[in-house]
């Protein structure tokens, strides 16, 4: 049961509820499916994870209970009654939004491919996917150019001219999401599709904006004001806001002020030795700091290591030939600067100005370069 849970949770978000209960029903009917076929249930009620279950009589089952507000739900049928413990993700699988009322669930064999009526919420975002299913053919497409180019094609030019058309298409896939919001301000859809409008580094002021257009019945739900909350502190480190200063010592403890870089162009880099995804980016950094480093530009590098990984994060930094000043409070998770700055997963960046503005953030690849030839007017 444990391996089938963790493939589940993985896929069921955790979302806040209102508190009035909602009843739904699920007529259902896959074939022609009898004992010792079953269906399960999974879904969220609360902070509460859900698993019910019914047995199928020539395909037909029903299911029923109660949510808080619309959730996502997984539908599994177990063709051969080998019972849920021995379910794995090859299982047949149906993922979907469960909302009050009464909805059906129909197919001819598989419930991975079922068609599901009385559900505006699914409806939408089937329309929703239809008009996304375009751009993900051409991401696709793009993925498999990168996979099946040969080494010696792989050129700076290449790479740059692949980061073009990726951003190219996730400006298409915002457009489309905006489109939708805007078009469905009814729909708890839009709701949750404000959390994909701009990937990891969204605007908050845009999804401020985005969020004012839902109806007030949409707004009203606790879903929706908890994101209203969330964006918030989101604003305080928005480009165009002044960054917070803060104080941290360097590698030889000697206290560093942010402010301290008036007058260049500063990227505030967190990171940590054991983060992957960070050491990966950082020949990126360091490529665009030997640049640029001369032209008015700077890194200030803030560790998430703890006091522990002292030594592995001065590793790090000789490693991979982080040449800039370095500090940490090794505070791991609880480094302040990162509570200063909201950062709950990294790498993060956010680029400062001359001024102490903050003009971008989370600059990643070719965006920093790209961003930095915009602000130096090169």
């Amino acid at each position: 049961m444990r391996k089938i849970l963790f493939f589940f949770i993985t896929l069921l978000p955790v979302m806040a509820m209102a508190q009035t209960e909602q009843a739904f029903i699920i007529n259902g009917k896959i074939g022609e499916l009898s004992t010792p076929a079953k269906a399960y249930l999974i879904y969220k009620l609360g902070a509460n994870q859900v698993i019910d279950s019914a047995g199928m009589i020539g395909g037909k089952f029903n299911l029923g209970g109660k949510i808080l507000n619309p959730t996502n739900a997984i539908l599994v049928v177990d063709h051969k009654g080998i019972g849920f413990e021995k379910l794995d993700s090859t299982a047949d699988i149906l993922n979907f939004y469960l909302e009050k009322g009464e909805l059906g669930i129909i197919a001819a064999d598989s419930v991975s491919k079922a068609k599901i009526t009385g559900s505006k919420l699914n409806d939408d975002d089937k329309n929703l996917k239809a008009q996304l299913e375009p751009i993900k053919q051409k991401a696709r497409k793009l993925t498999e150019i990168s996979r099946n180019a040969a080494v010696a094609q792989k050129t700076p030019e290449f790479e740059s001219t692949l980061h073009g058309r990726y951003k190219a298409l996730q400006a298409e896939q915002k457009g489309v999401i905006k489109k939708f919001i805007l078009a469905n301000p009814d729909s708890y859809l839009s709701l949750l599709a404000l959390y994909s409008v701009d990937g990891p580094a969204p605007d908050p002021f845009e999804l401020d904006s985005l969020y004012n257009t839902l109806s007030p019945a949409i707004r009203s739900t606790e879903t929706a004001l908890n994101f209203k909350k969330a964006l918030e502190p989101l604003k305080h480190t928005a480009p165009g806001t002044m960054a917070p200063d803060f104080t941290q010592n360097d590698v030889n403890g000697v206290p560093v002020k942010l402010s301290s870089f008036r007058g260049k162009y500063v990227l505030v880099d967190f990171w940590a030795s054991w983060c992957g995804p960070c050491r990966q980016e950082n020949p990126n950094v360091v490529r665009v700091y030997n640049k640029y480093k001369d032209k008015n530009f700077t890194v200030l590098g803030v560790s998430l290591d703890k006091q522990s990984g002292r030594n592995d994060w001065l590793a790090a930094i000789k490693n991979d030939g982080l040449t800039w000043t370095q500090v940490s409070d090794l505070k791991f998770w609880n480094n302040e600067a990162a509570a200063l700055y909201y950062v709950s997963s990294i790498p993060a960046n956010f680029l400062i100005d001359p001024n102490g503005k903050i003009v971008a953030k989370n600059l990643r690849g070719d965006d920093l370069e790209e961003k930095l030839k915009e602000v130096l007017g090169k």
